[in-house]
């Protein structure tokens, strides 16, 4: 589809990631075989399978970082390697594509989250400092912004790159295994966070999940379609009305 055609369509039914018969192969083992699904606006997709299924392979393939040997992927209408605003898209890959020793704070990591929508070497502005502190402090890691992020836990690198991927407020985000190395508490705030999104801001998801009673309770019990060993579950929200805040922290507060 066009992107004339895509801004055609009503809000909550414009396709933002179109995958038509994608095949990937690593050396002689196919990965992915003719693979076709739709994620529309204010989709919650969970992508559930077992190791080796093409589960992190698809989403790589979706954020250009690997290129389908057959087929075609469209992001927002657009053809994936044609696509320019890449700033609407948020992306959290495994935790262990990370290089430890990688000589960066806390703070400059979330920071880059911003380079995508101005040059690498503009001056970060004030508005951009305090979306910083907003992400920072939606993870509850606003007191670690100074240290490197090779000094921190697993748990606490995860949120993190959380807050890296939230800086923007993208349209879509893309989540691999987001909750590795989270403990429960945390766990529950950022679904209390993703709900919230999904639901009053607008927001599409995409993600990676082995937790299957977290994707059941939120998603429904039997998938919408599947794909060889892949699994779609899928909830739509409908809800047409943004919320009046813009801010990322107050989706954490106690409502009612």
């Amino acid at each position: 589809m066009n992107t004339a055609a895509a801004a055609m369509q009503p809000g909550c039914h414009r396709e933002m990631i179109s995958i038509n018969r994608v095949s990937f192969s690593f050396g002689a083992k196919p990965v992915l075989s003719d693979l076709s699904f739709t994620i529309r606006e204010r989709d919650f997709v969970g992508l559930i399978g077992p190791n080796g299924a093409g589960k992190s392979t698809l989403l790589r393939l979706i954020v250009g970082l690997l290129k389908p040997e057959s087929g075609s992927i469209e992001l927002f209408g657009t053809p994936a390697d044609r696509f320019k605003d890449r700033h609407q898209i948020g992306y959290v890959p495994q935790r262990s594509q990370f290089n430890p020793l990688f000589p960066a704070t806390v703070r400059e990591v979330v920071l880059s989250g911003l380079f995508g929508r101005r040059k690498l070497f503009q001056r970060l502005t004030r508005q951009d400092q305090l979306r910083c502190d907003d992400a920072l402090e939606t993870m509850q890691i606003e007191d670690l912004g100074d240290k490197l992020i090779g000094a921190l836990s697993g748990g606490q690198q995860q949120r993190v790159f959380l807050a890296r991927a939230l800086i923007n407020n993208p349209k879509l985000l893309i989540l691999d295994e987001p909750l590795t190395g989270i403990d429960a508490e945390t766990q529950e705030n950022f679904f209390h966070l993703i709900r919230h999104m999904h639901q009053k801001h607008d927001m599409t998801f995409l993600m990676v999940s082995h937790d299957m009673e977290m994707v059941r309770s939120y998603l429904g019990r039997e998938p919408k379609e599947t794909a060889g060993k892949l699994s779609f579950y899928v909830r739509h929200s409908h809800d047409v009305e943004d919320c009046a805040e813009t801010d990322l922290f107050h989706t954490l507060r106690k409502e009612g």
